[in-house]
């Protein structure tokens, strides 16, 4: 690598977008989970948010694929950035991960976004409670509080299947014993076939076991992340404690919640019924400039459904404002949009929508 690198003429600074990596470093953490380090062909300065994710833009068995995983570096070291990744079974993209990507290999990806992020709520008392995998959002703020010198009282309790299961273990350790307001926790099931020397805590984080790790748990911003099943039982102590839950916040992408699906087929049903009574004089034309293609759609659709009826992928990921995957310029026209942390302030004030969850308030021009 030549000094001419980092010349600051020619290094650019991350934007949420579409942006081409190489894989540079493969690192095998656990028996079923791996990192994979990534940086850019022209220089790149990856900051990003603490927390905020990624998605990639895959191509598996001929078929475009896009998945959302958080980064797990820290923005602290900025000309690359990671993500962790744990070995489904039965997992299409993680499989094909773990048994395809490699040094050199190149792919898009698009971000970062999110809003279960540290800059956002900064607060002198954290605690960090994560769940198997999920501890990879958790690890990209630890770093950047320990890298940035930050002074925060970090408890953080983490629990995992048994101790070779432990990602990262032995950087917790190092960061954890070099600075004393810095507390970690670790909790392995209690099981027969655990097959290992464990003198740390075992069993479930249960209510108990919460009050004697961190007794002024109620006074702490908290970030959690993990199974849905464990957050839900974290979110079940919380509140049996009265817990202010403007002070918790928990990662929320990945499979479509139960109530969001309820809604989506109630929505349809609903949508079924009004087709019979639209009036022509209501429906909305839906142009996209770079296709040279147009349609007219129903008030209440959105801007991704109209691209669909013409044949056009956008691609998207989640389909709930979060992962930001499905981002577009609008021409001219204005838009109801509805995210969840997919698309910044900056983003929306340059022109930019997320077509997933945006319906038209009238005619548009879209850029794709």
């Amino acid at each position: 690598m030549t000094t001419n690198f980092f010349n600051p003429v020619t290094t650019q600074t991350w934007t949420n977008g579409r942006h081409q990596v190489r894989c540079v470093k493969v690192i095998q953490e656990t028996q079923d989970v791996r990192t994979f380090c990534f940086m850019a062909e022209q220089p790149v300065l990856f900051f990003f948010k603490p927390g905020q994710f990624v998605t990639l833009e895959l191509e598996i068995d001929n078929q475009p694929i896009m998945r959302s995983y958080t980064i797990s570096s820290s923005p602290s070291i900025p000309y690359s950035f990671s993500i962790t990744v744990k070995q489904v079974p039965g997992g299409k993209v993680s499989n094909w991960l773990h048994a395809n990507l490699k040094v050199g290999d190149e792919l898009v990806v698009h971000g970062p976004v999110g809003n279960f992020n540290s800059i956002d709520f900064p607060a002198e008392k954290v605690l960090f409670l994560s769940g198997g995998v999920g501890i990879t959002p958790l690890m990209s703020m630890t770093r950047w509080l320990f890298d940035t010198n930050a002074a925060v009282d970090v408890e953080f309790i983490h629990s995992a299947r048994a101790p070779r299961d432990v990602i990262y273990h032995r950087e917790l350790v190092h960061m954890f014993s070099r600075i004393p307001e810095f507390k970690l926790h670790i909790i392995c099931e209690s099981k027969e076939d655990i097959g290992e020397a464990w003198a740390g805590y075992r069993g479930y984080l249960t209510q108990p076991l919460f009050e004697l790790i961190v007794p002024d748990f109620m006074e702490r911003e908290i970030f959690c992340c993990g199974p849905t099943p464990y957050m839900n039982a974290i979110k079940n102590i919380l509140r049996a404690n009265n817990f202010n839950m403007d002070h918790y916040h928990e990662e929320s992408f990945g499979a479509t919640p139960v109530e969001v699906r309820e809604d989506v087929l109630e929505l349809a049903e609903q949508a079924e019924v009004d087709a019979e009574n639209v009036d022509t004089s209501e429906l909305h034309s839906i142009e996209f400039a770079s296709s040279g293609k147009s349609v007219r759609i129903q008030p209440g659709e959105t801007v991704h459904a109209a691209a669909a009826k013409l044949g056009l992928h956008i691609p998207k990921a989640c389909g709930m404002g979060i992962c930001g995957t499905c981002r577009v310029e609008l021409k001219s026209g204005e838009v109801e949009m509805e995210h969840n942390g997919g698309i910044t302030d900056e983003d929306v004030e340059e022109g930019y929508i997320l077509s997933c969850c945006s319906r038209p308030k009238g005619d548009l021009v879209v850029d794709f």
